[in-house]
């Protein structure tokens, strides 16, 4: 990824080419093994840094003048701070075993053109005092090229956790497999911000075709003639997600007794479908394997006399520290004959979207990308009066 995107650009091509030592790792731009002098007047080398700004594959013009260095505060040859263009002390982690200590800001009046003015200056403004004291030192060095930017997921660099500044934060989210049984209205949208995360395996679950009146309650707009062709549900958003993320497996079919053992193999599971048989069978066995999960449900009800719509979200999280609740909050109305609350067949899409945010926010709390302090196992929000409920604390 990190050499392929290097080709692609002239102006990161040409400090390769002119013996820059250039990576891309975790979304950021490094000059490796800069010259620069410490305190002590000796001669130390360092990694440059930079913000990269992305328009798919293609470099754009830097959104920054910063950048970070790892080294000691840069001094001239006789030893004295650059604190011109040093704009102070940073402790910025940009992947294991690189941590920035030092911000450079040098702003010209017109900004930096493109990656290659940007890094040679702020090159420059260090390495020539190294330089001062020894003639034979420099930046370009000319070493072999060696692709040695870490294993991605995405078809296209994650710039947006870089430029958070929590690449650290988002590689708690980099579960192996995750499931996703029925990739209806909420589900889709599940999927949707899934794939925004740095899960290695994704794997869809639903036997249904997609029809015009899913287009009204998922993500994205299919054309006509996509329609026409009546695609299955995993297949199409399969072609929408894999131009971005690698890992999403499609499975044209549902979870039941005969299916059930492929979710042994999951780290996690949204659940996403109906009330009723199937569902009871993931729920047994998903607490059989110890595995995590997560269901959602919707109840919407339309108001007669005022000609609206009403109604309750549901999420209901089922882990190794909390599973009794699962059974009593979710109704199995197939099974047991309960008037099922959520089984209503009114479906909106901003409800769907955001039955799917919380959830996901819920999963992202629980592994530790958001701060979770109650730690709550089953919460709704109903639609009138604005109110979110929290219940089932470990």
């Amino acid at each position: 990824m990190s050499q392929q995107l290097i080709n692609l650009n002239s102006d990161l091509k040409k400090l390769r080419d002119n013996g820059y030592e250039v990576e891309i790792i975790s979304g950021y731009l490094v000059l490796k093994n800069i010259p620069y002098v410490n305190a002590c007047k000796e001669i130390k080398h360092a990694d440059l840094i930079s913000e990269l700004t992305l328009a798919g594959d293609k470099t754009a013009r830097p959104n920054t003048h910063v950048a970070y260095f790892t080294g000691e505060h840069p001094c001239d040859y006789k030893g004295n701070p650059l604190n011109k263009i040093v704009n102070g002390h940073c402790n910025k982690v940009i992947t294991e075993g690189m941590v920035a200590r030092h911000s450079f800001s040098s702003k010209p009046p017109e900004g930096y053109k493109d990656y290659y003015i940007k890094m040679t200056t702020y090159v420059a403004m260090v390495s020539s005092h190294a330089e001062e004291i020894d003639g034979t030192v420099n930046a370009q060095t000319f070493a072999p090229t060696v692709d040695a930017s870490e294993h991605t997921i995405f078809n296209y660099v994650d710039t947006a956790s870089s430029r958070a500044n929590i690449i650290k934060t988002t590689k708690r989210l980099e579960l192996h497999k995750i499931a996703i049984i029925g990739i209806g209205g909420t589900g889709s949208y599940i999927l949707d911000f899934i794939a925004k995360t740095p899960v290695q395996e994704i794997h869809l679950y639903d036997k249904d075709k997609y029809f015009s009146h899913n287009a009204f309650r998922s993500p994205g707009a299919p054309s006509l003639d996509e329609l026409r062709t009546m695609p299955s549900k995993v297949d199409y958003f399969k072609s929408i997600y894999s131009k971005m993320h690698k890992g999403i497996i499609a499975h044209n079919y549902d979870i039941d007794e005969n299916t059930i053992e492929e979710l042994k193999e999951m780290d996690f599971v949204f659940i996403s479908i109906d009330a009723g048989n199937q569902k009871k069978i993931i729920f047994d066995k998903l607490e059989y394997y110890g595995i995590s999960f997560i269901d959602v449900g919707i109840g919407i009800y339309h108001v007669e006399d005022s000609n609206c719509l009403g109604g309750i979200l549901r999420v209901t999280t089922s882990t190794d520290y909390k599973r009794d609740h699962a059974k009593k909050t979710v109704s199995f109305a197939a099974v047991d004959g309960i008037k099922n609350e959520y089984s209503t067949n009114i479906q909106v899409a901003d409800l769907n979207a955001l039955n799917a945010i919380y959830a996901v926010i819920k999963w992202k709390k629980m592994l530790g990308f958001y701060l979770d302090l109650e730690k709550e196992h089953s919460s709704t929000y109903t639609i009138d009066g604005n109110k979110i409920d929290n219940d089932e604390k470990p």
